[in-house]
């Protein structure tokens, strides 16, 4: 999520079923939120493991007209038939903007590199399924050696007409909500489920619910629910 980014994806994948690639829109309900956000995402697997990646963007938030922030992941999991566990490796970063006095404001997020074991489950019809990280976390500028505990999960119901997915991050990073120099947490966490209702095998609607502590220069603990429509590619 953010800046005045133009972002052109041309996905193109028929490998394998399970490949997945989704375009969402949301409505952020919020507390002092009330924007839109579009999120880009793709999953897809092969005989080395599976890679990921979202992006997120923030519209007309801060002030600011257009982009006002833009994030993204990329996690690539390296695991074969033989292996137990996979290897994971993750980047994150962003940037964004907004309107202060008058004036347009610009910042970056911190880069984190990440790196770890994964051990995922799926059922056999891949009905459902759930992935448990163990990852050490460098974030740039703040911490060279810090952690992250991540949890991914899917259910598809009811004949596939619902999908209840998401994650759960919880990790070590030292913030200063008030900037005078005082670390006043050093514990983050961030959970956002989805749920959806498959109107077909291309179009959903439904809702995400982000539950957080110490957040985006948030102090203490937040829900903040999205209405969302996704279109799967």
């Amino acid at each position: 999520m953010k800046l005045k980014v133009l972002i052109v994806f041309i996905l193109v994948s028929s490998w394998m079923s399970l490949t997945a690639q989704n375009i969402q829109f949301h409505y952020d309900l919020g507390k002092d939120r009330n924007h839109p956000t579009t999120t880009v995402e793709m999953f897809k697997p092969d005989k080395y493991g599976n890679t990921f990646f979202f992006i997120d963007m923030d519209y007309n938030s801060g002030g600011v007209k257009g982009v006002s922030l833009a994030y993204w992941e990329f996690a690539r999991v390296f695991k074969t038939e033989k292996m137990p566990m996979g290897i994971h490796a993750e980047y994150n970063g962003g940037m964004g903007q907004f309107i202060m006095d008058g004036s347009q404001v610009g910042y970056t997020l911190n880069d984190a590199w990440l790196g770890g074991i994964d051990y995922s489950m799926n059922a056999k019809d891949y009905s459902k399924g759930f992935s448990a990280k163990v990852l050490y976390k460098y974030i740039r500028d703040k911490h060279e050696i810090s952690f992250q505990l991540t949890g991914v999960w899917y259910l598809n119901f009811l004949d596939n007409k619902f999908t209840f997915m998401g994650f759960a991050d919880f990790w070590r990073e030292d913030w200063d909500f008030d900037f005078d120099g005082v670390t006043d947490t050093e514990f983050i966490f961030l959970a956002e489920p989805q749920i959806w209702f498959n109107i077909n095998k291309s179009f959903s609607v439904g809702s995400e619910i982000e539950l957080s502590n110490n957040f985006a220069n948030v102090k203490g603990f937040q829900v903040n629910p999205t209405l969302g429509i996704k279109w799967a590619i």
